[in-house]
This record gives C-alpha cells, sequence and structure tokens, in this order.
C-alpha cells in the first residue's frame, strides 16, 4: 500500500480536484500538506486522509521539509511526493532529492521553472524557440532590445500562466517594463524575442521519461492577449481528431524538449507557436510545464475521452500506470470575463445574454459555472465563470464557443 504525500499549499478548487483524485484510490495511504486549517477540508475528503500537516508556508522549502517528515512518520514512510501548483514544483524537487523519494529531482525541476534555464536547455538540444536573454540590469535590457528590435517579451525567469508577463513594443514601454521588474544580479529578468503566429499547448504523459500519450489544444486569442485585456472573453478548443497538421508539427519538438529537460513521470503542459512567418521554422516553442495543465484542460479531456482524466493523472502519478480510451468528441470552453468598471471593489452587476445561449447552445453545454451577482471580478484569467461544451463534431464546437462568447456578457459595476 504506498504512502503518498500531497502538497497543496492553498485549497483552490482546482487543486482540491487533484486531491480528491488521490484520496479515492484504493489502498493508498495519503497524508496532505497546507498552510490552511483542516477545518477548511470537506469533511468526506478529511475522512480520506491517513494524516495532515499545517505549515506557515507551504511555499518555503524548510517548512515543507519538517511537514513531510512529519507526516511520513504517521504514515510509516513515503513513496510519492506530487504536488501539481507550478511555483512548488522545485521545491518538490529538492525535497525529493533531500529525502531519498523517487521522482524528478530540483536539477530538473528548475530546467522547468526557470525560463531562462529552459531556453538554454532546449536551444543546446536544437529545440526550436524564441531568442532570448536573461538580464541582470536595465542596461543589459536596453541591449536585448538593440540586438533583437521590437517588439519583445519581458518577464521573471519564474512566471507562470504570462503572469507578470510585458509586452514591449517601443522604448517608451521598455522603460516601463524595466522599471517594473528591476533586474539584478539577486532577481534577474528574461528577455525574449517576441514570436508571431497561433497558439497551441500540447500534453504529453511520461512514465519514467518514456512518452505514451499526448492531446493538443488550440487558444483563442493568446493567454498573452488575454491578460493585457481584462475584458476578452477567450476560447480553448480541443479537437476530436487525435491526429492534426498541429500535433504532427509538434511532437517531435515536444518529444525532443521534454527529453532535454529531463521530464519523469507525469503529465506535462507545453504552449507552443504556429508560425506564420514565410521562411523561418514553423514551431516555436514558449515554456513547458512540469505539472497538468490548467485552463480547465484536464476537464476537457474527461469530456472529450468520456473518462475522469483526474483520476487517470492519480494513478499515472501513484503507481505509474496510464490508460486513456480513444477520444470520442470535440471539446471547448468559453471563458466569461467580466465587462465594464475595472475599479478596485469592482462586481459582477448583471449577466446577459444567457437565455438567448441556453435558446440556441444548451444541447452542447456539460458543464457551466455562470457568473453570480454580487461576485466580486476575478483576479485569474480564466474570468468569472466559464461553459464547457462538446460535440463529435470538431468545426460543431468551433463556432458553438464563438457564439458563447459574443453572446453572453458579463457586467461589472
Amino acid at each position: 500500500m504506498p504512502a503518498v504525500i500531497f502538497i497543496a499549499p492553498f485549497h483552490l478548487p482546482v487543486t482540491m480536484r487533484f486531491v480528491y483524485a488521490v484520496a479515492a484510490l484504493p489502498n493508498v495511504r495519503l497524508g496532505l500538506i497546507s498552510q490552511e486549517p483542516i477545518e477548511k477540508l470537506a469533511p468526506d475528503l478529511r475522512r480520506r486522509l491517513a494524516a495532515y500537516e499545517r505549515v506557515g508556508d507551504a511555499l518555503d522549502v524548510g517548512h515543507l521539509e519538517a511537514g513531510v517528515k512529519a507526516v511520513a512518520r504517521r504514515l510509516g514512510g513515503v513513496d510519492r511526493l506530487i504536488g501539481t501548483l507550478e511555483q512548488l514544483q522545485v521545491q518538490l524537487g529538492q525535497l525529493r532529492d533531500r529525502l531519498g523519494i523517487e521522482g524528478m529531482g530540483e536539477e530538473a525541476s528548475r530546467n522547468f521553472r526557470d525560463k531562462a534555464r529552459m531556453k538554454d536547455v532546449l536551444q543546446r538540444a536544437g529545440v526550436p524557440c524564441a531568442r532570448h536573454r536573461r538580464i541582470t540590469s536595465a542596461g543589459e535590457g536596453w541591449a536585448f532590445a538593440l540586438d533583437v528590435g521590437y517588439p519583445l517579451i519581458l518577464k521573471p525567469p519564474d512566471a507562470a500562466a504570462a503572469k507578470g508577463t510585458f509586452r514591449v513594443t517601443d522604448a517608451e514601454t521598455l522603460h516601463h517594463a524595466l522599471s517594473a521588474l528591476r533586474p539584478s544580479p539577486e532577481r534577474p529578468a528574461v528577455a525574449e524575442e517576441f514570436v508571431t503566429g497561433r497558439e497551441r499547448s500540447f500534453e504529453t504523459v511520461t512514465i519514467k521519461g518514456k512518452p505514451v500519450w499526448f492531446s493538443s489544444t488550440l487558444y483563442d486569442p493568446p493567454p498573452l492577449h488575454v491578460l493585457e485585456n481584462p475584458w476578452i472573453q477567450w476560447t480553448v478548443l480541443m479537437p476530436r481528431e487525435e491526429e492534426t497538421e498541429d500535433t504532427r508539427l509538434a511532437r517531435p519538438h515536444a518529444l525532443a524538449a521534454l527529453q532535454a529537460l529531463g521530464m519523469g513521470t507525469g503529465l506535462s503542459h507545453m504552449e507552443w507557436f504556429r508560425r506564420d512567418r514565410p521562411g523561418g521554422p514553423p514551431v516555436a516553442i514558449s515554456e513547458v510545464g512540469a505539472r497538468p495543465p490548467g485552463a480547465q484542460i484536464v476537464s476537457l479531456n474527461s469530456y472529450a475521452h468520456g473518462v475522469d482524466f483526474y483520476e487517470r493523472w492519480a494513478r499515472l502519478v501513484v503507481f505509474d500506470q496510464w490508460d486513456a480510451p480513444p477520444r470520442k468528441y470535440a471539446a471547448g470552453v468559453a471563458f466569461f470575463r467580466g465587462q465594464g468598471k475595472t475599479r478596485p471593489g469592482a462586481r459582477v452587476v448583471a449577466l446577459h445574454g444567457v437565455a438567448e445561449a441556453q435558446r440556441e447552445l444548451g444541447e452542447l453545454v456539460v458543464d457551466v459555472k455562470l457568473p453570480q451577482i454580487g461576485q466580486p471580478r476575478a483576479e485569474s484569467y480564466e474570468g468569472e465563470g466559464y461553459a464547457i461544451l462538446r460535440h463529435p463534431d470538431t468545426d460543431v464546437v468551433a463556432r458553438a464557443l464563438r457564439r458563447m462568447i459574443s453572446t453572453v456578457r458579463v457586467e461589472l459595476g
């Protein structure tokens, strides 16, 4: 009976779906570490836990090491140490190395977490990606702009989901980005060539470094554009077709990237561009995460394949097992984001177009979280709500997603 420790710094709904999946596995002793009180857990989950340890800072490796040792004593050891949060991956690697726990160690984890280091590794492996440079001063940022030209991207080396990322189009926006990031030897930034093209994701399941399954999705519009424009509603589409021109283009580069970075066992998430530039390589890797994707992509896989992908992920990371049936449907998610006043304290004051969307598209909807009147404006790029649609025909889902985000409108006030 394997002993598993899951680190969930915060009881976020998406994180808890993965925790529930592990807790539901048969013949597993599960311990949970968090900085939140156990009283916040649902009673049914609390009953399934063999141990719970609250720590002061669940992103601090010292606090976590003490917590892991305490839980391991109660479990009689630890066979797996897992977590899904991007900001936790290096600490997980450090703890596995220090405590002799099987799984990806610190060096490989840093390859994924540090975006400048990641691009260095990818370039050495011949994987196509944007020109980049780690910068430790404002002067180095200006020098990179002179070498590469505008537009370009500036971001922290440990950015996640495009947060803290600046699109730089001229000297004025470069000055603003450098003033905000304040690059230094202690806190460097990453400067990158701005890549144009259609942005996609590529998910891969690997077991002990061997790829055994993949899928791909299409973003519309790209996540950075979504973050820069908090009113834009956006979509993610998973085609029914498992083999497409996109997957044929991306797969060899994705697998080469994972091998170079040192992926072990898990579900990884790669973002990449299908480039439009004539004469250049058709693919550019943006970044790769050694953790499950966000943006409801795990749920899309569940609906597209007709099985619970959270449960499949749990079996993967605990037992090194993977089994997924052929895809039966196309699936997509439309994210509803508030429009209107974006001042501090803004809330949802009205929801428009829901009845019309229900009449036209209701038969395609398999999951929905509608924004609620009085709900605070969301900080996440996923917005105040979403709807997931499914149909055997990819074109039907693609058209329905476009119709959904043009019909439903969230008003802030």
